[in-house]
């Protein structure tokens, strides 16, 4: 068994991944649901997101890896955590939803470098909306974001619209029409 297919596993396992009728937060009914968080603060389901993301981050030959807080958060901390561990740093970052009223007024937190190359990532992909703020928030501290990434394609359009305005997209785990989650190949 692989990675993927170990995560995909471990989702069940934990109830981050359960099939039945669900109704989202955007009022559409769901034959799954998928709580992120379930899996990526689990240690095991941590591990595995870090050990999985972690090529795919290397190969885009970036400066930092950084998304969308809440649920970007803890997938961040992972890849970056397994890649000190595997000798090859990654930085993190993570945007707020809005930037602090007070301080440094930042909506970025973390070593971000303008300039950088970056991935951004986040737990899920449905419309795209907190992938699209993170690259917005990151674009505009003047880094390049050369790979765009989620654990979970819901396939609700967020990828296709990400292709579309020329993100390099990835996913480790999607959902089909009848909403059966697999892993992704290769």
């Amino acid at each position: 068994m692989n990675v993927v297919e170990r995560l995909l596993e471990r989702a069940l396992e934990k109830g981050a991944l359960t099939y039945g009728e669900f109704i989202l937060t955007s009022g559409q009914r769901s034959r799954y649901y998928f709580d992120g968080r379930l899996l990526s603060l689990d240690p095991e389901g941590a591990y595995l997101i870090g050990k999985a993301l972690l090529p795919k981050v290397l190969e885009a030959r970036v400066d930092a890896i950084g998304g969308p807080t809440l649920g970007a958060d803890p997938v961040v901390s992972a890849v970056a955590l397994t890649s000190h561990v595997e000798g090859t740093p990654v930085p993190a970052f993570i945007v707020r939803g809005d930037a602090k009223s007070h301080g440094t007024r930042q909506q970025i937190e973390g070593p971000l470098v303008p300039g950088s190359r970056v991935v951004i990532v986040d737990d899920v992909c449905s419309t795209g909306g907190t992938l699209f703020h993170a690259i917005e928030a990151a674009e505009e501290a003047d880094c390049r974001v050369v790979k765009v990434m989620a654990v979970l394609d819901r396939r609700q359009g967020g990828s296709d619209e990400l292709r579309i305005r020329g993100y390099d997209f990835e996913c480790l785990l999607v959902a089909d029409p009848q909403g059966q989650v697999r892993p992704v190949q290769g």
